[in-house]
This record gives C-alpha cells, sequence and structure tokens, in this order.
C-alpha cells in the first residue's frame, strides 16, 4: 500500500504544471568603468514551483565614451601632448553581454501583484574598441572575459492571465580583464593585465509572458 501511494505521489508530482516565462527587458545600468546608458535584455524560465523558478539571461550595453582614468594618466605621463590627441587616444567603444543563471522567488502581495527577488551568477564578454597609442585614428580591438554575479529585487502586476508587467532594481558586479605583454617599457617582457569595472546598479522595466 505504501508503494502503490508513493508511486502515485510521484505521478502527481510530475504532472503538475511547470510554467515557461519569456521576458523582455528595458532600462539604464550605471557600471563604475564608464558613464550611465540604456541596457536590453532577454530572460527565460521554468517554474519549478508556485513562486519559485530557474532563469536565465543575456543583456547588451553599449556605451562610448572617454576613459577619464586613462585621459588623466596619458596628460601626467604625456604633458606635451595636445589634449585633443590624448582625449582621442582615451576614446573607447564597449559591448558588454553578460550571461546569467538564476533562480527567482516571489512573494504574494495581492491576487494580482507580487514582489519577488532573484540571485543569478554567469559569466561575461566585453568587446573592447579603443584607439591605437601611436596613431590615435587606428582602431583596436579586444574581448575581456570574467565570472559575474547578480542580485536584485522587484515587484510584478499581472495585466492578463498569462502577461505581467514588472519593474526591477538589481547590483551587478564583473570585472572583465585580458592580459599582454608589454617589451617597450619592460625587459624582460612584461605581463600584464587591464581590467574593466562593469559593476554597478541598473534598473529595468519589461513585460514577461507566461506559457
Amino acid at each position: 500500500m505504501k508503494f502503490i501511494m508513493v508511486i502515485a505521489g510521484l505521478l502527481t508530482i510530475n504532472i503538475l504544471p511547470q510554467w515557461n516565462t519569456g521576458a523582455i527587458k528595458l532600462g539604464y545600468f550605471n557600471p563604475s568603468a564608464t558613464d550611465g546608458g540604456f541596457i536590453i535584455g532577454f530572460e527565460g524560465g521554468k517554474h519549478f514551483d508556485k513562486y519559485m523558478s530557474w532563469t536565465w539571461s543575456v543583456d547588451w550595453f553599449n556605451r562610448n565614451y572617454v576613459d577619464k582614468e586613462l585621459f588623466d594618466e596619458l596628460n601626467q605621463y604625456y604633458p606635451g601632448a595636445f589634449g585633443e590627441t590624448n582625449e582621442l587616444r582615451a576614446s573607447t567603444n564597449i559591448h558588454d553581454f553578460p550571461v546569467m543563471f538564476g533562480i527567482s522567488a516571489r512573494f504574494p502581495i495581492s491576487k494580482r501583484a507580487q514582489f519577488f527577488a532573484v540571485g543569478s551568477v554567469g559569466a561575461e564578454l566585453l568587446i573592447i574598441n579603443y584607439r591605437n597609442f601611436q596613431n590615435p585614428t587606428d582602431d583596436e580591438f579586444e574581448a575581456a572575459f570574467d565570472f559575474n554575479w547578480r542580485v536584485g529585487i522587484g515587484a510584478a502586476f499581472a495585466i492578463g492571465p498569462y502577461t505581467e508587467f514588472f519593474g526591477e532594481l538589481t547590483y551587478h558586479e564583473s570585472h572583465p580583464s585580458w592580459t599582454y605583454e608589454d617589451d617597450e617599457f619592460f625587459y624582460p617582457n612584461a605581463v600584464l593585465e587591464r581590467s574593466y569595472n562593469m559593476s554597478g546598479f541598473m534598473t529595468r522595466v519589461g513585460i514577461r509572458f507566461f506559457y
């Protein structure tokens, strides 16, 4: 009898509905390395409980800016150069692609509104387009990598049986970097690392669909 009850319980668990979700997110990201700007992302998920789900997401953040820290260093070490030249040397264009996997927990506020908390970990690809030092009009490319993590809170409001509107505030932590050899100022060659602090807060709103 106990064996039959266990089998029945397992079958009941397997036939419980498991909602899939898809969401489009738009908002503002303000990392430490650059000026803040627009960020867009897609998030997919699957509910394994009424109020909990696994999630995965990919985002895109693009910013064209003057690296102020590098600009100050160039003015310090190369004071004879024209300010416009050093500013051109410090011009940087980045494309940031965080890929996250996480878990989300929901807490009902009312019949149609819910508060939620999220936590994610993943990896990040940062593509950097920067200026050649000797010829500032020439572009160079590098790719930087790092592991990342993110935590956030938000609120969602149902606007239909399979659709909700939501807003969220999250903190993102990552420091993508790459290594290179310098044989001009160091002998023997020194292996140096350049890092971009892409940590910061982001605020976003979006639409989530259940299917």
